[in-house]
C-alpha cells in the first residue's frame, strides 16, 4: 500500500510518519504531484496559519491537486480547516471540499482559553474512522479556530460550544484533533483510514 504524506510549507509532518512508522507503514513525505494521484492513501496534516499555507498551495498548483483526488484523504487539524469554504483566519479562502466555514474561538468564560489545547472527548461520532471504538474517546487537540457543527460532521467536541472535532465526505476524512498525538485511540483512527 502506497501511503502519501503531502510536504508544504506547515508544520507536524514528522509526528504524523513516526505514528505511521509505529503501524508498520513506511509513508512517502512528497509534493510529487504523480506520486499523490498515484497513492492509496493520502494525508494532508498541518500546523500553521490559513493564509499563508493557502497561497503557498495555490502558487504550487497543490489546491486543485488536492480537490481532484479520489483515493481516500485524511486532512488534520490546519489541513482539515483548509479543507472548508473559508477560514477567519486571514480571511482566506480554502478549498472548499467541505461547505462550512472555519472561525475563531471566543472565550465566554475566564477558564476557557485559547487555543483549546490538550486532552477532550470526541463524541456523536459516526463513519468508518471511528469505528471499533466505545461511545466516546479522548484525543488531543490543540487549534484556536474550529469547524461549526454541519451536514458533513463526523464527531462532535465541546469546548465553549460544540464544534466539528471530525469531518466526512465522499473520500475525503478530516480530524481537527491530531491522531498522530492521540496514543491508542489516535492509532486506531489512523489504522481504520489505512484500512479504507
Amino acid at each position: 500500500m502506497k501511503v502519501v504524506v503531502v510536504k508544504y510549507n506547515a508544520g507536524n509532518i514528522c509526528s504524523v510518519d513516526y505514528a505511521l512508522r509505529r503501524l508498520g507503514i513506511e509513508a512517502m513525505v512528497t509534493s510529487d504531484k504523480e506520486k499523490l494521484q498515484a497513492a492509496d492513501k493520502v494525508i494532508f496534516p498541518g500546523v500553521g496559519e490559513a493564509k499563508t499555507t493557502m497561497a503557498f498551495l495555490q502558487a504550487s498548483g497543490m489546491d486543485v491537486l488536492i480537490k481532484n483526488l479520489r483515493q481516500p484523504v485524511l486532512g488534520i487539524c490546519l489541513g482539515m480547516q483548509l479543507m472548508c469554504r473559508h477560514s477567519e483566519e486571514g480571511d482566506v479562502d480554502g478549498l472548499g471540499i467541505f461547505d462550512t466555514d472555519v472561525r475563531r474561538f471566543v472565550s465566554l468564560r475566564h477558564e476557557d482559553k485559547v487555543p483549546h489545547m490538550g486532552w477532550n472527548t470526541i463524541t456523536d461520532f459516526s463513519g468508518p474512522l471511528f469505528a471499533g471504538l466505545g461511545d466516546e474517546a479522548c484525543v488531543y487537540f490543540v487549534h484556536s479556530y474550529y469547524v461549526p457543527l454541519n451536514n458533513c460532521t463526523a464527531a462532535v467536541t465541546d469546548y465553549i460550544q460544540p464544534f466539528s472535532s471530525a469531518l466526512h465526505k465522499d473520500n475525503f476524512y478530516a480530524t481537527q484533533f491530531h491522531p498522530e498525538k492521540s496514543g491508542s485511540v489516535g492509532e486506531h483512527i489512523l489504522r481504520n483510514f489505512l484500512q479504507l
